[in-house]
């Protein structure tokens, strides 16, 4: 098999701090992707949610090339044809005032933070160097230093001190919690609407609301983390709508570009993002005429193409068939829209030997915190090919 040696070489000669699937894939389109040698599967991950509109989508396709053949990178140091246009769909889109762009997630996230900590200094009038951001227990936000050191995830934290200080960590879910823990130093609260990586963990309804009034009330900065949860993937063009709530700084990335290229965005109001002058933040790669030109075909496929409503009418359906399956060491299945996780019980030994026996029958998913799978397919799914994922995961998830 050519997948072995393709395993070989990634086990020689990478770092391995991944633990893939043993599926070694070569090309996709819209929910399947191929291995090297041939085998079809139904990817139920999506990137993390990076491909939304589906692998290798024609109409995001043709704007990559014909841009590419065009012009790719300029820097910021001079302006492109392809950035002022993207900002004002994003901004139309989103009823955004002001737009920063960045390339992966992360950088999206450590673009809000010194934005809100510049912020505090300037415009709350905090001391300097005592900006305080309260964040929640088990968030993800990404890898990087300053990210991982609100992190309660002790597989991404040890070894890996000392870490950034100004950050301060409460119960997801408590709205009490968050009007506690709120200081005259508090610039901003950071918060996943759905926590992913943790399991598609969901609030108590009114938990957004809440965070809303509390932040709005002791001037603080409310900052949603819309990397995972955004662009459709919950049924909603953005996760915060489904409580009717907008948020000052919301991050998006992963599907703003529909896998095609690393593309992310800070967006504002203008009064946050309007601290930040020449030369104290940037990116060379960031708003390249190249991604900008991506994630407007992204943006317009979402909308053009009814993948947010499908997104909630699949969801609905795939859902009401996996909380069918019988199996008493599952706890419990949750989600929205096309966001779901499947959590066992503590003794069912565990959530990857369902993932692996999953992609023996053609489906992909990935386990996370060892019993939960999370199932997250493109959004281009139907109704027939849940019923072709269903018929394979029930057998498999009833063992």
């Amino acid at each position: 098999m050519q997948s072995d040696r393709f395993i070989l070489l990634e086990d020689e000669f990478g770092a391995h701090n991944y633990k893939p699937l043993d599926v070694v894939l070569e090309r996709g389109r819209g929910i399947w992707v191929w291995d090297v040698d041939g085998k079809k599967y139904m990817d139920c991950l999506s990137a993390y949610s990076a491909v939304n509109q589906g692998h290798c989508h024609p109409k995001i396709m043709q704007a990559l090339t014909d841009q590419a053949e065009r012009l790719t990178l300029t820097s910021r140091a001079f302006r492109n044809d392809q950035l002022g246009p993207f900002y004002k769909e994003l901004c139309d889109l989103t009823r955004s005032h002001k737009v920063l762009p960045m390339n992966s997630g992360a950088e999206a996230v450590e673009t809000a933070i010194k934005a809100v900590r510049k912020w505090g200094y300037q415009v709350k009038g905090v001391p300097e160097n005592k900006a305080e951001i309260i964040v929640c227990r088990n968030n993800f936000h990404g890898r990087t230093i300053s990210i991982i050191s609100f992190s309660t995830d002790p597989v991404s934290t040890t070894g890996f001190g000392p870490f950034t200080p100004g950050f301060k960590i409460i119960d997801f879910g408590d709205a009490e919690a968050l009007e506690k823990a709120i200081t005259p130093n508090t610039v901003a609260f950071l918060v996943e609407p759905i926590q992913g990586e943790a399991g598609v963990v969901i609030p108590p309804d009114g938990y957004l609301g809440d965070v809303r009034r509390i932040c709005s009330e002791t001037g603080v900065v409310l900052i949603l983390d819309e990397i995972q949860t955004g662009l459709g993937r919950t049924g909603k063009l953005l996760a915060e709508e489904h409580e009717g709530i907008e948020a000052d700084l919301t991050l998006i990335g992963k599907a703003l570009s529909g896998g095609f290229y690393p593309v992310s965005a800070v967006l504002s109001n203008t009064e946050v993002l309007g601290v930040l002058k020449p030369g104290e933040h940037g990116s060379t790669f960031g708003g390249n005429p190249l991604a900008c030109a991506v994630a407007r075909a992204a943006l317009r496929t979402l909308t053009e193409e009814g993948l947010i409503d499908n997104a909630r009418v699949m969801g609905e359906y795939f859902m009401e068939g996996l909380r069918r399956i019988d199996n008493p060491k599952i706890k419990e299945v949750r989600g929205r829209g096309l966001l779901i996780g499947v959590e066992f019980h503590a003794d069912a030994g565990g959530a990857r030997r369902y993932c692996e026996r999953l992609k023996e029958t053609g489906l992909l998913c990935k386990e996370t915190h060892e019993t939960i799978i999370r199932f997250a397919p493109p959004l281009v799914i139907a109704k027939e090919d849940i019923d072709w994922a269903l018929e394979r995961i029930a057998p498999v998830l009833s063992e």
